[in-house]
């Protein structure tokens, strides 16, 4: 039973953004918008020439548009307040606005897991089973499968963050550069351990299933590969690698963020562990489209074409200079 009387502060300060001068800060700061504009910039781009090519109106496509998408949505609940607090003396965060961002990077983070599996599920049948591929991938499948990758997590994490809401907080210094249900979970006043219990199991399951599953599949991928045409080899993998990338380098990074919330982190290089808590929120957002984007060839060559039409409508008119000048003379 919990009493009145129990601290439940209304705002947190995170507590490892350190004072390394402002020079430092300036340099941090404008590295970080940098990445932020690329983020936005090239998942934007992926986002927009999906949607506009009727040509990639397909499953694979739809689905790299809605990881694109969901890189948005993650990284907008982050960096605008990670860049205030990079500038800012006090580290201070509202607890409406601290939950708010907990839920969006939470239910962000199982969004593109769901996503990246159906990815895997689309290539299996596209391989094993080419002609039953339209009917079992159709729009009509794509848009349940989509609705499904992204109210799972929304339920699943609203449940644990309903549950987090309604602990007892005696504390209000998280140890982390932004919001987390485990780092919120630390400060209660009770026993969390039934929480901690059935957070851990969920993720567990949101990660290890996942990839489970995607290992399955490429496996058998791979496995037929070895007994077809080069010609099937390349196609393929074409399409595969980037998916394969892009699947273990966001499950690393998950699993470091997850593992090191699981640990006490007063006692390590706080350099590294703040490299390792962001790199989920930074890396996954920048590599996906370049990695999609460079190796997919349909996507590339719009944006070779685009960019040659950008060339081609900025470029000087060397006619019309020639006249001007002789004009002027």
């Amino acid at each position: 039973m919990w009493t009145n009387n129990t601290l439940n502060p209304p705002y947190f300060q995170f507590t490892m953004f350190a004072d390394f001068g402002t020079s430092l800060r300036s340099i941090c700061f404008c590295l970080c918008l940098l990445i932020y504009l690329i983020i936005i910039v090239a998942n934007s781009a992926i986002a927009m020439i999906v949607i506009s090519q009727k040509s990639l109106h397909r499953p694979m496509y739809i689905f790299l548009c809605c990881l694109s998408l969901n890189s948005l949505y993650g990284s907008a609940a982050f960096f605008p307040r990670f860049l205030n607090d990079v500038l800012s003396d006090a580290h201070l965060i509202s607890r409406a606005s601290c939950f708010a961002q907990m839920y969006v990077i939470h239910s962000c983070k199982g969004q593109e897991i769901n996503i990246l599996t159906i990815m895997a599920y689309d290539r299996y049948v596209a391989v094993f089973q080419p002609l039953r591929y339209n009917s079992k991938m159709s729009l009509s499948v794509v848009r349940y499968l989509l609705l499904a990758a992204v109210l799972h997590p929304v339920f699943v994490f609203g449940f644990i963050f309903y549950l987090t809401a309604k602990l007892p907080l005696c504390e209000n210094k998280l140890k982390k550069m932004y919001c987390t249900i485990w780092s919120v979970v630390e400060l209660s006043c009770v026993d969390t351990r039934t929480l901690e219990n059935i957070s851990q199991l969920l993720v567990a399951l949101f990660i290890f299933l996942p990839l489970g599953f995607v290992l399955y599949t490429y496996l058998r991928i791979l496995l037929v590969c070895r007994s077809r045409s080069s010609d099937f080899k390349k196609k393929t993998l074409q399409t595969c690698i980037p998916h394969i990338v892009t699947f273990v380098n966001y499950c690393t990074a998950v699993f470091c963020e997850v593992t090191l919330s699981l640990f006490t982190i007063e006692k390590a290089n706080m350099f590294v562990v703040a490299v390792l808590s962001l790199e989920f929120l930074l890396i996954p957002p920048v590599s996906n489209p370049l990695v999609y984007g460079l190796n997919l060839p349909q996507i590339r060559a719009v944006i070779v074409r685009r960019v040659k039409l950008f060339k081609i409508c900025f470029k000087p008119n060397r006619t019309q200079i020639d006249s001007t000048m002789t004009s002027s003379f």
